[in-house]
């Protein structure tokens, strides 16, 4: 698979939904990961992103506008062990949940299935990262409907036994914008990380649609030693006082 440039990706497509990114840093110290959300009704737009623990929330920006919480506000980042789960829904906890009882990624994520949004279906996105001894591997996992069959889930799951530096996957829930929204197709892109972190955080977010975008996350954490640093960039910014 050629790599890509995540910039060129992002800049093409008015519309990729909710992202993630997971690699290793161009210098190779660090296991990288984004996950970034955007937003087309007002109810979506109404978001921002925030500390929760090791991991991080969505929360609404103006509380008297939030309208249907149940598919937008959710803890996207959750951190068990050396393992750091995103996911793009409440599925981060049925993750974390089952397997701290035994399951696999896998296995926890057989018991969900994409969101019920009609007509779009949206999938659910989720990647493990796992950073424990000098050692890095993760996984993605995306569960779509079935086209013309209501009611079936396809389920894909994509293992790397890490990556080179400066190089990543990058899988996200729409081809595009449309009516109904178009669900993403193929495996996870391979895609560059470039530069170091605020580096990075800067291209992620400035190369998001302006008119959709709303909120992006970016983790870079040390290989040898598990030590981590967050990024967090909302565009919905209480004004100072």
């Amino acid at each position: 698979m050629t790599i890509k440039s995540l910039e060129t990706i992002l800049k093409e497509n008015s519309y990729p939904g909710r992202g993630i990114v997971a690699g290793r840093s161009e210098d190779g110290r660090y296991a990288v990961a984004a996950y970034f959300i955007m937003g087309r009704s007002e109810n979506s737009r109404n978001r921002v992103f925030t500390p929760e623990g090791e991991g991080i929330k969505t929360e609404a920006f103006d509380i008297s506008r939030l309208k249907d919480p149940s598919l937008i506000i959710y803890s996207p980042v959750r951190v068990m062990g050396s393992s750091t789960i995103v996911t793009n829904g409440d599925q981060t906890d049925t993750v974390r949940e089952l397997m701290g009882k035994g399951k696999t990624f896998e296995e926890a994520l057989r018991e969900r299935e994409f969101e019920p949004d009609a007509p779009n279906y949206t999938p659910r996105i989720s990647c493990i990262i796992n950073v424990e001894d000098g050692r890095h591997s993760f996984a993605m996992s995306i569960l779509k409907r079935d086209e013309g069959e209501e009611g079936r889930c396809i389920r894909n799951t994509f293992s790397y036994e890490g990556c080179r530096p400066g190089e990543g996957r990058f899988i996200h829930t729409y081809m595009g914008d449309g009516n109904p929204l178009p669900s993403y197709e193929g495996e996870p892109e391979r895609v560059d990380i470039a530069g170091g972190m605020d580096e990075f955080t800067e291209t992620v977010w400035n190369s998001l649609n302006e008119d959709n975008k709303v909120s992006l996350f970016v983790r870079y954490t040390d290989i040898e030693t598990g030590e981590y640093r967050t990024r967090i960039v909302n565009k919905n910014v209480k004004s100072e006082e």
